[in-house]
């Protein structure tokens, strides 16, 4: 987690706080003049009420002065409420300016803010430390206001008399050094505190987003304890914060009397030798009061510091570049996506090294790897959420930074594993984006993404307000489909956003991706050897390199390949040598009820048999897809999940899908396939 610069004072939060005071610059200035307007009655009240004394005392008449009195009284009331009002005012408007800009700022970081921040500390520092920092404009207003009192106040002790202001000015240095040191001590205890806040915070957020893990494994005790680890921290901090304020209190209460009491004693040496008159006491006491207003001046002071120990850790949030855009627009074209020597990091770790990769318009890429492999990096990339450290992305020829922002956003769409939905309704939630689209394609893309029937069994259907849409994995990630679809565009890019879909539904729906009316690029991040098998070709992910790029079918053929699919591929080589039997002993083949592959001989993918439909399908490279059911050449999925499709699907159908995906030439011999521009790294000495 990063670390606030020293006492918060970092450049970029000098500069925000600087901004803030700008942006409130009007009802600063009238703060500070309703301030020194206060200051200045406070001012004159002794003047006035030690001239009435004086009437008094003389028996002369008085009913003016008193008046005057009772004006400046009733004055000060008066600007005591506008200034409480204009504080609070002005306070809400700048903490709203700030979590605005940061918003803004976040927001245009991307995915690269929560990996630099985390979320939690994010939330901490836009909430809390934007409100603090907010009352910086206040604090900067009052603290001019709260100088002309002590000011004006030895400025009168010079008028009454030279003397009470030469002794006053004599101990005056000593409080200006009390001062000083409070807002050193202050300032590194404010930064600690804030700084273990952020930490509460951020496990907070975590906790908060695992809440069904915990509840479920029964930690919940033991997660209470985590969170609040830092609170001794925090503690510490606090007391370190609020004992470095006591002191400066402590001592400026212990010099400000002394300051007094000498002004005092001389003002009775002059009353003695008739130089000073009773009233001019009294007011000379005042005004000494006045000139020592040390407690009022630590307090502006403390807030200055929390302020600016705040805005240097928003300034940390500004100090990250945001990724700039240029002004082009996009040609006319397929929606061609390249990739020329990219190399991604994420830390210390090189996740991508040096990928070149060309992806025609109109076909469909899936990108398989390990976890870990960079494949979400990747799809981050290729419709730039992130930038390469090396390298460059273009679409249709044209290098992603230098198209204008609207026109990135409006031709690449995502769906991603976990769709945050945005929107007041459900039809506001498909339609997010640069700019609404139609109605009628806001259902056609529900329909797309089969989330239409679920949609309309809503008491208000797509009119339904989302926070009253309960909805399941599944649901939320169809209507984050339905998003994609609706929004169009030259590439559409699957993050893995099929993961939480039943396989009837995953069939429908990559089924309409690579032949129906979705006439995008498309890039998907695939963890099943279903969606693999349908599309074009495969990049294989390894090692921060595409170890290779092929169809499906020509892929399955390495054994390292097939267990990138866990337990599917481990399925398919447990019952690679026994897989003939599942056509011959009835229960597949000529029922066409188990769409399982039967795999021939010791080749995987040799001639086979797709027992569904009874009849031999066969590449036309001389291999075969392995295919079966209705998962399109699943190529070796579990055979419970097969039969699951093949009981929902004619064995006809099966038969045709098989042959469509079995059937895809080499990338070498398909024009308009996707295709490596170096050479890739060979899988295990085959050609790829």
């Amino acid at each position: 987690m990063p670390r606030p610069g020293k006492s918060g004072g970092t450049g970029p939060g000098r500069a925000l706080l600087r901004a803030a005071v700008r942006h409130s610059a009007v009802r600063c200035a009238l703060l500070c003049l309703v301030g020194v307007g206060a200051a200045g009655a406070g001012l004159l009240l002794p003047a006035v009420l030690g001239r009435t004394l004086d009437l008094l005392l003389t028996r002369s008449p008085a009913g003016r002065w008193v008046a005057y009195s009772a004006g400046l009284v009733l004055l000060l009331a008066l600007l005591d409420m506008a200034e409480a009002v204009l504080h609070g005012t002005t306070d809400a408007r700048a903490t709203a300016w700030l979590r605005g800009r940061l918003t803004g700022h976040v927001l245009a970081l991307g995915p690269r803010a929560t990996a630099r921040f985390g979320s939690g500390e994010l939330v901490a520092r836009l909430v809390g430390s934007a409100a603090q920092a907010g009352t910086a404009p206040t604090a900067l207003a009052a603290s001019a206001a709260a100088l002309a009192g002590p000011v004006g106040g030895v400025v009168a002790l010079g008028l009454i008399d030279p003397w009470l202001a030469a002794v006053f000015l004599a101990g005056a240095p000593l409080l200006a050094l009390l001062l000083r040191a409070f807002a050193r001590d202050s300032s590194a205890c404010v930064t600690e505190y804030q700084r273990v806040q952020g930490r509460i915070a951020a496990a907070l957020a975590e906790a908060v987003g695992g809440a069904r893990t915990i509840r479920a494994a029964g930690t919940e005790d033991r997660e209470t304890a985590r969170v609040l680890r830092p609170l001794p921290e925090l503690s510490r901090a606090g007391r370190l914060m609020w004992r470095a304020q006591g002191r400066a209190a402590a001592r400026a209460v212990a010099v400000a009397p002394l300051l007094q009491l000498s002004v005092v004693a001389v003002a009775g040496l002059l009353l003695a030798r008739h130089r000073l008159t009773v009233g001019e006491v009294l007011a000379a006491s005042r005004y000494a009061v006045l000139a020592t207003g040390a407690g009022v001046l630590v307090g502006q002071l403390a807030a200055l510091v929390r302020a600016r120990a705040a805005a240097g850790r928003l300034g940390e949030i500004l100090a990250e570049p945001a990724p700039g855009h240029g002004s082009r627009p996009l040609p006319p074209g397929p929606g061609r996506l390249e990739l020329r020597g990219v190399t991604a990091r994420r830390g210390d770790r090189t996740v991508l090294a040096g990928v070149d990769l060309t992806v025609p318009g109109g076909t469909t890429l899936a990108v398989v790897g390990r976890s870990g492999a960079g494949k979400s990096l990747l799809a981050a990339l290729a419709g730039r959420l992130a930038d390469p450290d090396a390298g460059e992305v273009l679409l249709d020829g044209v290098p992603l930074p230098e198209l204008a922002h609207d026109e990135l956003r409006r031709a690449v769409g995502y769906a991603f594993e976990r769709p945050v939905l945005l929107g007041t309704t459900v039809q506001d939630a498909i339609g997010f984006g640069v700019s609404a689209p139609p109605a009628d394609r806001v259902r056609q893309a529900a329909r797309t993404a089969c989330a239409d029937a679920f949609v309309r069994r809503l008491p208000e259907g797509y009119a339904t307000a989302l926070a009253d849409t309960p909805r399941s994995g599944g649901e939320s990630q169809r209507l984050g489909l339905a998003r994609a679809f609706a929004h169009g565009g030259r590439l559409l890019v699957l993050d893995d956003a099929l993961s939480s879909l039943d396989t009837i539904t995953e069939h429908r729906i990559t089924r309409a991706l690579t032949e129906g009316d979705v006439a995008a690029t498309r890039l998907v991040v695939a963890h099943r050897a279903a969606t693999a098998a349908r599309a074009d070709a495969v990049a294989w992910l390894d090692g921060g390199r595409v170890r290779a790029l092929a169809p499906h079918a020509r892929l399955w053929r390495e054994p390292e390949y097939r267990r990138v699919f866990g337990e599917y591929a481990e399925s398919a080589e447990e019952t690679e040598g026994a897989a003939a039997t599942d056509g011959a002993d009835g229960s597949g083949g000529a029922a066409g009820t188990s769409g399982t592959a039967t795999p021939g001989g010791a080749d995987p993918l040799g001639d086979a048999t797709a027992t569904g439909g009874g009849a031999p399908i066969s590449g036309a490279d001389g291999t075969d897809g392995g295919t079966g059911g209705t998962d399109g050449a699943a190529h070796g999925p579990a055979a419970s999940t097969r039969a699951a499709d093949a009981t929902r699907t004619s064995a006809s159908t099966r038969a045709a899908e098989a042959t469509r995906t079995a059937d895809a030439p080499a990338p070498a011999s398909a024009p308009g396939s996707p295709h490596l521009t170096s050479s890739p790294r060979p899988a295990n000495g085959a050609r790829p």
